[in-house]
């Protein structure tokens, strides 16, 4: 991991660059954990795409920003949506009702696990009243704004 950390951050040489000892002590095991590189690289690009990212729709009416995302076989139970700040968050867990093999498979599309979204809000809203609906498979959540906003104009005067 440290090597492609160091890669993406432009402070390692490419592999053609160093020299057959250099690239076996980079290969070799962490002394603290007792992992390979290579195992390490796995491993974290394994966490990273564990979880999908949940498709959403975001628009606002005078009153309300409303989020909406299609999340068909998932439970109300198995959603989470928390507000941070300006950031709303929804998290949730799809799961797979039955257990096939890999090679059974004749196309595999649809995603099964863990998957979240955030999004920042464009304006203050009244957290006592929000409301999430999920119905016929499509989420709904109901973001009340804390003040409606106007648009104010100001004449500049001369002296």
């Amino acid at each position: 991991m440290v090597k492609i950390l160091k890669r993406l951050a432009g402070f390692e040489k490419p592999d053609q660059e160093y020299s057959e000892e250099e690239l076996e002590e980079l290969s070799g095991e962490d002394e603290i954990t007792g992992t390979s590189q290579e195992e390490q690289e796995e491993e974290w690009l394994e966490d990273d795409y564990e979880e999908g990212q949940l498709s959403i729709d975001v628009y606002q009416t005078e009153k309300e920003i409303i989020v909406k995302s299609t999340i068909a076989g998932v439970k109300s139970e198995d959603i989470d949506i928390s507000i941070n700040n300006d950031m709303l968050t929804i998290r949730g867990k799809r799961e797979m009702q039955e257990d096939v093999k890999e090679e059974n498979y004749l196309y595999k599309e649809c995603y099964w696990g863990s998957f979240s979204r955030s999004v920042i809000l464009p304006v203050e809203i009244e957290e006592d009243r929000i409301d999430a609906l999920l119905e016929n498979g499509v989420l709904t959540v109901i973001l009340p704004k804390a003040k409606s906003s106007k648009h104010i104009s100001i004449k500049v005067k001369e002296r």
